[in-house]
């Protein structure tokens, strides 16, 4: 995960005792099958939770009764996040909350609370905030001791059942002997976490430019990594946020080097074993710098994301590469992932058999014999190679060319390749589904589902296939039916949850998809209901003092959430902007756009000193310092128009269509029973209405 805390970190506040041991990011076992001891978590639906269930600490799962009998009990709260598919979290559950004498320090001296971090987002990201001001690095597991109240008094990440106990004892010890240190520090943090959530609104607009958007570029570009591609690290994760901004961004302004380093990029991961090469889809991220080696887990998030950019890509520079990683991620998502009731499961675990990676890693051996004559051109193409070698003789998938310099280096016809491919693919998926496969995360989460909505969306827009705009379609039918109830959306559904919450990431990132399915459908019912999650956002999340959307609904937290920056998901308050920016813009609505660069302009000191971590808003820039383009399809043969339009990339567009008369103001008078006409404007003033693709894209060059 990639944290991004630009303000001063609060290291000042560690107590000398809390020094925290070294964070890794760690490695799991499966569960016992016999059990010895059953806690509250069996009656949870959660996966992650579910691996804890046998645990012999007295876990619960998180809810204000807990913390209330914390008060009553007058014991410090033991709060434990992590995630299914999180490698070090099924170490630390096997090496150490197994233990029955570290249990017995916990449950005698602790109320302890297991959450999963993709049921609760929001208790993640306060106690997340804590340990960055607390420590200045972050991970998961995460452990925070709090208060009755909630309030932190430590956090780490990963400890041995050795570090654990001392902690536990140590952390024990301050609270019943110094109370009131205790309680001094453990206000100091959550002050702390409140101040790291503060925006302040900006007063006026004047800087939404494009020399802030160049200040921001010239500040990124040292960091980027012009050799293997992404920024520079020891480490490389797919940031799609990232990688559509700096496109849009070059085809804007021209920037050649932009342009140069996105397709690098996209290159690198496509070739490398960040991807998964024989089952389609991509890792969570490369551990090193090449995108050779990844942590092996599948996050439905990446992959969403990774079809729109691949699939947007593809349009601009036409790279055959790019289609078939779109079609073979697709094909690993309905083959893996998929419901077979409809929606999108969350992730694969990065083990199997207690070891990281062993489902999708080989041997030399394993591959002769499975390949027999066709292995020595298959090592050619998949770098198998000694100086390749991931570890103890495994070799981890990866191209160390394109398809089309392997064909020229070989002296192979294209066809040739393409065969041998479909061979090699059919013998080793067959070989590798005989082994035991990683535990999935089955949760259905709407925000994350919503991301592949567009996803398949912009497969559709791309490369014209009914058949990824019904999967769209699908997803979203899903999520109506499952996972909204009484006017409000749920973040995780699976059946039998109790989970009720639902985040500003759930709707602002359903209105995008929603919006999305709009323009590609021309059907009206997503557009009301766009307006409508719009409008229930800022009933239950609106911030009047920062002029942001919390993330969560409710105080039960120590301190309110304003996300801002992005990570593997974007800004759910740039979302939300960009959200209102595109309403504003269909429906002619001023207070919308105005409120949206309101938004923007507060962000823009930090868009310009850390753009990395936010280019969703940097995109929003986009389309407020550069001319935006309204394109209005209208007449009864809009459709073949709109699909055509589609699979011609311009940024700063918003496209829509209609058959018939509309109250829509972009449709306002511009129906005609004899034909069908396009209209492109930008701010309300239109050029004539022409007939052709062609010559509205010309009007677009020429505006």
């Amino acid at each position: 995960m990639i944290f991004a805390f630009p303000r001063p970190s609060l290291g000042y506040l560690v107590l000398p005792l809390l020094f925290l041991l070294s964070c890794k990011e760690n490695q799991g076992q499966q569960m016992e099958k016999t059990h010895k001891f059953t806690n509250a978590l069996a009656d949870e639906t959660s996966p992650y939770l579910l691996q804890h269930a046998h645990n012999p600490v007295n876990w619960r799962p998180w809810s204000q009764e807990a913390l209330k009998d914390a008060e009553k009990e007058n014991k410090l709260v033991l709060v434990s996040i992590g995630y299914s598919s999180c490698h070090w979290c099924h170490v630390m559950e096997e090496e150490t909350f197994e233990d029955e004498a570290v249990a017995k320090i916990m449950n005698e001296n602790f109320i302890n609370i297991k959450v999963d971090r993709e049921e609760r987002p929001d208790v993640d990201q306060v106690y997340m905030t804590a340990l960055q001001l607390i420590s200045g690095n972050g991970g998961w597991p995460l452990n925070v001791i709090t208060l009755p109240n909630g309030k932190p008094l430590y956090g780490g990440t990963y400890h041995t059942k050795e570090q654990w106990a001392k902690v536990l004892t140590k952390i024990s010890d301050l609270y019943n002997n110094d109370p009131k240190k205790a309680a001094e520090y453990a206000d100091m943090v959550a002050s702390g976490i409140a101040d790291a959530n503060i925006i302040e609104p900006a007063e006026n607009i004047g800087s939404l430019t494009e020399e802030t958007v160049t200040k921001s570029i010239a500040n990124w570009k040292p960091n980027w990594d012009l050799q293997e591609g992404g920024d520079k690290g020891t480490q490389k994760f797919m940031i799609p946020t990232n990688l559509s901004f700096l496109l849009d961004y070059a085809l804007l302004t021209g920037d050649a080097s932009a342009k140069a380093h996105v397709k690098n990029t996209l290159d690198k991961m496509a070739l490398g074993g960040v991807y998964d090469q024989l089952g389609g889809g991509f890792y969570r991220y490369s551990t090193d710098a090449h995108w050779k080696v990844p942590h092996f887990e599948k996050m439905l998030y990446d992959n969403a994301q990774l079809l729109s950019l691949y699939a947007k890509a593809y349009q601009i520079f036409k790279n055959p590469e790019y289609k078939a990683v779109v079609f073979e991620t697709i094909e690993f998502l309905d083959r893996e992932m998929k419901n077979t009731a409809g929606g999108y499961f969350a992730a694969l675990n990065a083990d199997s058999e207690g070891e990281e990676g062993k489902f999708y890693v080989w041997q030399e051996a394993e591959l002769k014999s499975v390949l027999g004559n066709d292995f020595e051109l298959f090592a050619s193409y998949n770098n198998i190679k000694p100086k390749a070698i991931w570890e103890e003789g495994k070799y981890v998938l990866h191209k160390p060319m394109p398809d089309s310099a392997f064909e020229k280096e070989h002296s192979l016809a294209e066809n040739k390749l393409k065969v041998s491919k479909k061979v090699w693919r059919d013998k080793l998926l067959k070989a590798r589904d005989e082994r035991i496969r990683p535990s999935t995360d089955d949760k259905i989460i709407t925000s994350w589902n919503a991301l592949l909505i567009n996803g398949f969306i912009d497969v559709y827009e791309t490369f014209g296939e009914i058949e990824h705009l019904d999967k769209a379609k699908s997803i979203y039918e899903f999520i109506k039916a499952n996972a909204y109830d009484d006017g409000k959306l749920v973040h995780t559904y699976k059946k039998g949850s109790r989970q009720k919450e639902g985040f500003l990431e759930d709707y602002a990132f359903l209105t995008d998809a929603s919006l999305q399915l709009y323009s590609a459908t021309m059907n009206t019912k997503y557009l009301k209901f766009a307006q409508k999650l719009t409008q229930k956002a800022e009933n239950l999340f609106f911030d009047t003092a920062s002029g942001m959307y919390r993330y969560n609904d409710g105080d039960e937290l120590i301190a309110k959430i304003i996300k801002t920056d992005d990570g593997v998901l974007p800004s759910p308050n740039a979302v939300m902007a960009h959200n209102l920016f595109r309403l504003g813009h269909l429906e002619y609505k001023t207070d919308y756009t105005e409120k949206a660069q309101r938004m923007l302009s507060a962000m823009v000191p930090m868009i310009t000193e850390h753009a990395p971590s936010y280019s969703k808003w940097n995109s929003l820039l986009l389309n407020t310092a550069y001319p935006y383009y309204e394109i209005a399809v209208v007449g009864k043969k809009a459709a073949p128009l709109l699909k055509a339009l589609a699979q011609n990339y311009v940024p700063n567009t918003v496209v829509v269509g209609s058959t018939s008369e509309s109250d829509l103001p972009l449709f306002e008078d511009r129906y005609f029973d004899d034909g069908t006409f396009i209209y492109v404007c930008k701010n309300t003033t239109c050029k004539l209405p022409v007939e052709t693709v062609e010559k509205a894209l010309y009007q677009l060059r020429n505006f």
